[in-house]
């Protein structure tokens, strides 16, 4: 038998100016001040969100990013350059790399699909898909995204197109990698609060 409301956003219960998540049992950490629009959406499209972006953290970035790397290397070791693959290697390497990136670039697109609340044209643009949940999830938090993801679009073009001949390129990745994982991670936890993080799994 239920006794209280169903979960989603309210009024503060302790009187702050502000939302407040009831999980259905308690309430919970999550909170929001009042002028945002955020509120009315349901704890569950919230819950979804924080999956969505969890998996993100967990996959897509490994796929895109790595993928990305995996892609790179094959190409700059191709049967006929200075320093070649074996062709059966090359053909293997080229294969998961491709993989890696359809996964990364899947995952990227439910978190989008996730961020925005319905299915977009640029959900489904590998790549494209990478920088707007950048770029969104640095709105969630109230920060400027444009010198990050202007910084990762730098570091990932020199990447592909000078790793070879600069070894300190091959951070690159890494770097951006780290980047994209810690602003989504800090966008989970805000997301899902101090007292919330059980809720969310």
């Amino acid at each position: 038998m239920r006794v209280g409301p169903p979960p989603g956003w309210y009024p503060d219960p302790a009187g702050g100016r502000q939302w407040r998540v009831w999980n259905g049992a308690e309430w919970t950490g999550v909170t929001r001040p009042y002028g945002e629009s955020a509120p009315a959406r349901r704890l569950g499209a919230s819950l979804g969100l924080v999956r969505a972006l969890r998996r993100v953290v967990d996959l897509g970035v490994v796929g895109v990013i790595g993928g990305l790397a995996l892609l790179v290397g094959v190409l700059d070791h191709l049967p006929g350059s200075g320093e070649p693959l074996p062709t059966w290697f090359a053909g293997l390497a080229g294969t998961a790399a491709v993989g890696l990136l359809a996964l990364g670039s899947v995952v990227y697109a439910g978190a989008l699909r996730e961020l925005r609340g319905r299915w977009t044209l640029d959900a489904w643009v590998p790549g494209l898909n990478y920088l707007v949940v950048g770029v969104l999830a640095a709105r969630q938090l109230g920060r400027p995204s444009g010198l990050r993801v202007t910084s990762e679009v730098v570091l990932l073009v020199l990447y592909a197109t000078s790793a070879r001949a600069d070894a300190w390129l091959d951070l690159a990745p890494v770097i951006v990698a780290l980047g994209q994982g810690m602003w989504l991670s800090v966008l989970i936890d805000r997301l899902s609060g101090p007292a919330d993080s059980t809720l969310a799994s």
